[in-house]
C-alpha cells in the first residue's frame, strides 16, 4: 500500500495537471515497487515558502536525513 506525500511550494495547478502529476508518480511506484495501479495513493500539500521550514525541513527532512533515499541539495 504505497502512499506518496509530495510537499512543496505552492503550484497554481489546474485539475488535469495534478491528476497527470499523480498518474505520473504512481506510475513510477508501480514500476519499481511492483505494486498494484489500485493499492497506490498520493497527496499534494502546498506549503508556504515560510512555513517550510518549521513544517516541513524540522519534522521531516532534518531528523531524518539518514534515511532518506534522496537528499536535498540544501540545508536549513
Amino acid at each position: 500500500m504505497p502512499h506518496v506525500d509530495i510537499k512543496c511550494f505552492p503550484r497554481d495547478l489546474n485539475d488535469e495537471q495534478k491528476a497527470a502529476l499523480a498518474e505520473d508518480i504512481a506510475g513510477v511506484i508501480i514500476r519499481h515497487l511492483e505494486s498494484k495501479e489500485g493499492s497506490v495513493s498520493v497527496a499534494l500539500n502546498q506549503v508556504q515558502p515560510e512555513d517550510w521550514k518549521a513544517q516541513v525541513w524540522d519534522t521531516e527532512i532534518g531528523p531524518k536525513l539518514d534515511e532518506l533515499i534522496k537528499k536535498p541539495g540544501y540545508s536549513m
